[in-house]
């Protein structure tokens, strides 16, 4: 029993919108296939931190629920800015019992239990530079953070979407929450490309984070333990 992760997968199955355009998408979703049955077992349990379909709506993107679903292994999702189809918890878990898929769970407002750990988080906010900050999301998003950690049992892990920290800019409000409840790793994406040179990874103020966008890890599952 492992545990791995993933960001920005970006599926498109139910509505036209190709990523292979893009440099270093090119037959992605194949990609990502192979690589997720060459190493994940039925047992394994994989988080995905956001923007994980381009479908506006749920029945848009119940072809890329379908993909995940037949893939191995349990799945938790994560909102990202793109997941478009995402409108309430309750609607989605009921969309997603509705049709079948078992493997799906999802992370918001909540946790979910792994070996010695409690895996936690939300979809976060970023400060980009030279704008100010809406501090209405912000708040919104520590607070999110905050009732995700606050259902911990066990040592949190914690997996967002955007980036606590990103070049020279920082997001004091999700880092707060990160301090005060002592988080010690963290998963994030969100950023690509020509982007990903300014991400931070290792240990900054005793906290260990990693970049795990589709494209950045070659649409290669993290393991991480």
């Amino acid at each position: 029993m492992s545990l791995y992760t993933i960001g920005d997968l970006h599926l498109s199955l139910g509505v036209d919108k190709p990523m292979d355009i893009f440099p270093g998408w090119e037959g992605y979703v194949e990609k990502l296939e192979q690589n997720w049955r060459q190493k994940i077992q039925p047992e394994d349990t994989v988080v995905i931190a956001g923007d994980i379909s381009w479908g506006m709506n749920m029945e848009q993107a119940k072809p890329d629920f379908a993909f995940l679903d037949q893939l191995p292994g349990r799945k938790i999702l994560l909102k990202g800015n793109h997941d478009y189809w995402f409108s309430t918890k309750k609607k989605v878990e009921d969309f997603i019992s509705s049709n079948g898929f078992s493997t799906l769970n999802i992370l918001f407002n909540n946790s979910y239990e792994y070996d010695n750990w409690s895996l936690c988080g939300t979809r976060g906010w970023i400060n980009e530079p030279g704008e100010p900050a809406d501090q209405k999301v912000l708040l919104r998003e520590a607070g999110r953070l905050t009732l995700s950690l606050q259902t911990a049992t066990k040592q949190p892990m914690v997996f967002l979407h955007y980036p606590p920290i990103y070049a020279g800019n920082r997001c004091e409000e999700m880092l707060h929450v990160l301090e005060d409840y002592q988080v010690k790793r963290v998963f994030y994406g969100h950023l690509h490309g020509k982007s990903c040179a300014y991400a931070v990874e290792g240990v900054q103020h005793g906290i260990e984070y990693r970049l795990v966008s589709g494209d950045h890890i070659l649409f290669n599952p993290v393991k991480i333990m």
